[in-house]
């Protein structure tokens, strides 16, 4: 499994608002709703930077963080590679995201150090309860 992680940076001329109504009503849709892009995507992730985090992010100006989990780098280059990708996703995303500021990493499968949600954290443990 391989992660997309990109930073993500709104076109200038949208509020962060809207930035985020686009992403979640219009751009997420778009991709889900497209079977010859979504086959490729085990799992897509938006998380739209918090507002109220009073200087805590290091990137105060990025809008959020998109997350794509597939199967393999050779589905990603199959993803992009796809027609509709160049025909629909590409076109929205210079609509509503600064294109030049975009950051991306692709990931290999994580170091779990902590998962308090599986009950390994020192908080999260479930044994003797």
């Amino acid at each position: 499994m391989v992660r997309l992680v990109a930073f993500l940076f709104r076109n200038p001329e949208l509020s962060h608002e809207e930035f985020v109504e686009h992403w979640r009503n219009h751009h997420g849709p778009l991709i889900a709703g497209t079977p010859e892009l979504a086959r490729h995507v085990v799992r897509y992730e938006q998380h739209p930077r918090h507002l109220a985090d009073d200087g805590l992010t290091s990137n105060e100006d990025a809008d959020g963080v998109a997350m794509q989990w597939m199967n393999s780098l050779d589905d990603f280059v199959a993803f992009i590679s796809e027609p509709a990708y160049r025909e629909k996703v590409a076109p929205d995303e210079r609509q509503f995201l600064d294109m030049a500021r975009v950051r991306y990493v692709i990931c290999e499968e994580p170091n779990v150090v902590i998962d308090q949600l599986r009950g390994d954290g020192p908080v999260g443990r479930t044994e003797g309860r």
